[in-house]
Parts: C-alpha cells; sequence; structure tokens
C-alpha cells in the first residue's frame, strides 16, 4: 500500500532497525487501526512488526493502557528466562520510540505503539477440536501462572468497575427504569430472567471484596482469537491484545474463554435449540487452564472456576438487553433487535450452563485432584 507523509512520520518515530520495505493495513479487530511493516535488513533477511494507533475514545488514558502493557510483559519475560523458556516469539515485545518511551504522539491527537510481530503462527476464530481448545486454556492458564506474583497494586484499573457485577445490576435497574427506548414493555420476560439471577451472580464480587479471592492480572478478553498458535504444531505461543489487561479475578478469565469458546452457538444465534454449552470444550480448556494454575491459583479459586462461566455469561447477557433497551448506543448491531437476539442468546446458554453445573463442577474437582 502506499504510505502517506503522516504514517511515515509516526514510523520514523520508532526505534526499527533497517529500511522499511512493506506496509498493509491489517482489517482484523475493531477498536485500533492496525498495520503490518516489513523492514529489510542489512544481511538480506526481513523483520516485521505491527504498528497501531491506539482508540482513545475507548481507552481514555492510552498512557495508563500502555503502562500496564509494558509492566505485564516485562514481568513474564523474566518469568519465561528463569524457567528456561526463550521468551521470542511468546510475549509480545513493544519497540520503543526515539528518545524513550514506549508511545508516540502524532500531534493530531493520536498515540500510537509497535510490537514484534509473531511468525508463523495463526489466531482461529472458533476452536476447530479440544486439542485446540486445551492449547488455548494452557496460554491463559500460564498467562496467570506467570502473573502470579505480580504486584497488582502497580496495575491501573483503566476501565473502572468492568466486572462489578453488582454496580451493573445497579446500572440495568435504571436503565429498565428510564425505559428511554419504551422497549421495556415487549421484553418483561427477559428481564425478569436477569432479575432472578442477580444477586446469586454478584458472588465474585463478594468474595473478592471479602477476600475470600485474591486480585489477580486479568486479560479480561479471553477470546479464542487473542492466543497465537504455532501454524504447524498448534501449539500455543503468545497471548496478545493486552488492552484490558487489569486487577481483577482469575476467574472472569476463565468464564469469558468458556462463554464464548465452548458455547455451540454464535454469539448472536437466534435459533435457541442450538445454543448450548459444549462439555467436550469444557473439559479441554479447564484441562489446559488448570495444568498450568494448578500450583498458583488458590483452592478457593480453583474450585470456583466454574462460577466464572455462570457469571460472565449473566453479565453479558445483562450488557446486551441493557443496550437494546438503551436504544442500541454502545455494542454495533446489524438489525434493530440484534442486541436482543444476542441477550437472548446468552440467556439461553447460560440456562443450559445452570442445568450442567454439576458436571461443570465435577470436573474441574477432577482435574485439579490431577494436577494440584
Amino acid at each position: 500500500m502506499a504510505i502517506d507523509s503522516k504514517l511515515k512520520s509516526i514510523i520514523s518515530r520508532f526505534e526499527f532497525p533497517g529500511t522499511l520495505s512493506g506496509c498493509r493495513e491489517l482489517k482484523t479487530g475493531h477498536i485500533n487501526i492496525t498495520y503490518a511493516l516489513r523492514f529489510s535488513q542489512a544481511d538480506g533477511t526481513a523483520r516485521d512488526y505491527v504498528l497501531q494507533r491506539i482508540n482513545n475514545y475507548v481507552f481514555k488514558k492510552p498512557w495508563e493502557v500502555m503502562e500496564n502493557v509494558q509492566l505485564v510483559t516485562e514481568h513474564i519475560r523474566l518469568a519465561m528466562i528463569r524457567q528456561g523458556i526463550n521468551p521470542e516469539n511468546r510475549v509480545l515485545r513493544l519497540v520503543p520510540v526515539k528518545g524513550g518511551g514506549n508511545m508516540a504522539e502524532d500531534g493530531a491527537g493520536g498515540y500510537w505503539r509497535a510490537y514484534d510481530y509473531i511468525v508463523h503462527a495463526v489466531t482461529p476464530d472458533k476452536a476447530e477440536s479440544p486439542t485446540q481448545f486445551r492449547q488455548i486454556g494452557a496460554a491463559f492458564g500460564q498467562f496467570q501462572s506467570m502473573l502470579s506474583d505480580f504486584p497488582i497494586e502497580k496495575l491501573h484499573d483503566t476501565i473502572p468497575h468492568f466486572h462489578d457485577t453488582r454496580k451493573r445490576v445497579g446500572d440495568f435497574e435504571r436503565t429498565v427504569a428510564l425505559d428511554v427506548a419504551r422497549r421495556a414493555a415487549g421484553v418483561r420476560e427477559d428481564i425478569g430472567f436477569i432479575r432472578s439471577r442477580g444477586e446469586a451472580m454478584c458472588r465474585i464480587v463478594d468474595m473478592l471484596n471479602a477476600g475470600e479471592l485474591p486480585l489477580r492480572v486479568t486479560h479480561n478478553d479471553t477470546k479464542i482469537n487473542n492466543v497465537m498458535l504455532d501454524a504447524d504444531s498448534g501449539e500455543a505461543l503468545c497471548v496478545i491484545d493486552l488492552d484490558t489487561v487489569m486487577p481483577g479475578s482469575a476467574l472472569y478469565d476463565f468464564g469469558d474463554a468458556i462463554r464464548y469458546g465452548a458455547s455451540t452457538a454464535a454469539e448472536d444465534e437466534t435459533d435457541l435449540d442450538r445454543v448450548s454449552l459444549d462439555m467436550d470444550l469444557f473439559a479441554a480448556f479447564s484441562e489446559g487452564f488448570i495444568a498450568s494454575t494448578a500450583s498458583r491459583l488458590t483452592p478457593a479459586e480453583l474450585e470456583n472456576l466454574p462460577l466464572g462461566a455462570l457469571v460472565m455469561t449473566y453479565e453479558n447477557a445483562l450488557r446486551f438487553l441493557a443496550d437494546y433497551l438503551d436504544g442500541d448506543t454502545y455494542y454495533k448491531i446489524d438489525y434493530p433487535t440484534h442486541n436482543l437476539d444476542r441477550a437472548r442468546c446468552q440467556c439461553k446458554l447460560l440456562t443450559d450452563m445452570e442445568a450442567k453445573r454439576d458436571e461443570m463442577y465435577a470436573t474441574v474437582a477432577r482435574l485439579c485432584r490431577r494436577y494440584a
């Protein structure tokens, strides 16, 4: 692609070795503007990098996001070295800005950062097999394990109350009462479903507040495509997309991965008979995650991992329904009832999880006995 002068100016701010020989925009992702860069080296080889413009509408304080990313990636890198693991291609490495720092401002309110490109890797959008999903679980488990001794007070809370379920329940009730889009009358049954589970779904927040669960570094976006897999072996290489890293509970990361990756249907499936929890995928991810964390997480965390799946599914159902009632102001939609369909899909998934709750807990308990 042709490179305009503004982009060239930004690229020149970073300490990229070699001569720029290629640039293309990457269309994956919906938050940041991303480019893949290639630099030719003096020895005839090439090195690839990722350049991103941080969306500072979503992330109001990008410097705090970048401080979190820098601290977490450095901690993981050192942990790998101590364990005899070569961190090359296995943890994101920020490219320094000339003169210091890891972020460049473009003079027009834009903030930019650059990473080494994770080479010879793929990012699937959906688990192709239980074996692959086990690798995803191992990657997010290793992420937790490597950061289990991280001093949590050093992290910025970049999105306050992100998983404060009790606050979200209160916000939901205010949304219902205001009913700005005049839609509440048509979804009374859906509202009742959310209300009937509100108190039970605040359990993780209550346990954190009571000190029964520790605060951990959490990724907060544990989708399958945020793990890079080796293109040949399928082995998990690197956890990416660290913009939402902040203090939270390990149960949130486990739970959101299950909600997204172990469902038998898309997040907006309208045929609710197709929506359920795939227990083979649940068991596979759980094994990978627990094998990597059994010696690091507390017994209370390990035994309550299935609660994370229930809470995260509930929270997403609540958020989709609230946005529908609010006139679809937060999530992008493709048609007028898109958020309502998303909410009902998550409610159906939660109902199936509730039916399989005992099996979920039994699976986790068995795996904890094996790996603890």
